[in-house]
């Protein structure tokens, strides 16, 4: 299993007009290819009567399953191009489909080309993309008095602190790169003058900044 994946943290929607024609983007993270085809037929049913529903998913690790449809635009105008903006960028896991309502002026093979791609790659950077990589989750527990160097610390290493409570101690789930887990705990340790309690939970994939 690869340690690492870039993808999309939300599904999200943008559109642009070209020649009076409406190009709508859309994009949704997905998990099998049945998700990617349950967020096409749900594109579609909110679309009946678009002109075309060209898409394009990538999912699975190494990227194994690919597809992609022009829906009726002249042949490698609108999927292959959609597909190619994820390619070029990486993402999997991902589908995006680009809803066409024809404006009355043909764009021409160069001019299709064009628009699917630029409706891809908007509707992309609308739902923010993310590296998710593997990650331990631990619970944690802290006495008041050394919660503010252990947050000053934390905030200068990339570490993701989460479900924060206060009761009698500050407990907490703390998540970091599982690569970098044991260095980060240990300087983490070290800032709460060896007051911080972890207990490992468990490793999962998780989202973070894609730089």
């Amino acid at each position: 299993m690869t340690d690492s994946y870039i993808t999309v943290s939300r599904t999200a929607c943008e559109e642009i007009v070209i020649n009076k024609s409406r190009f709508i983007g859309y994009v949704s993270p997905c998990s099998s290819e049945s998700d990617a085809l349950a967020f096409l037929q749900h594109i579609r049913d909110e679309h009946k009567t678009a002109t075309h529903h060209c898409y394009a998913y990538i999912v699975g690790e190494n990227s194994g399953i690919m597809r992609y449809s022009d829906d009726g635009e002249p042949g490698g105008t609108a999927g292959l191009p959609i597909i190619d903006v994820m390619r070029t960028k990486s993402i999997v896991n991902c589908c995006i489909v680009v809803v066409r309502y024809f404006g009355g002026t043909l764009l021409g093979t160069g001019g299709l080309v064009r628009a699917y791609t630029q409706s891809a790659q908007a509707a992309l950077s609308a739902s923010g993309i993310v590296k998710m990589e593997k990650t331990a989750l631990y619970s944690c527990s802290l006495p008041y008095p050394a919660w503010d160097k252990f947050r000053y610390t934390s905030e200068r290493h990339p570490v993701q602190i989460q479900d924060i409570e206060y009761s009698n101690m500050i407990s907490f789930r703390l998540a970091l790169r599982s690569g970098e887990a044991d260095h980060l705990l240990q300087i983490l340790t070290d800032a709460s003058d060896r007051k911080l309690v972890s207990c490992f939970e468990a490793e999962i994939y998780a989202a973070w900044e894609c730089n």
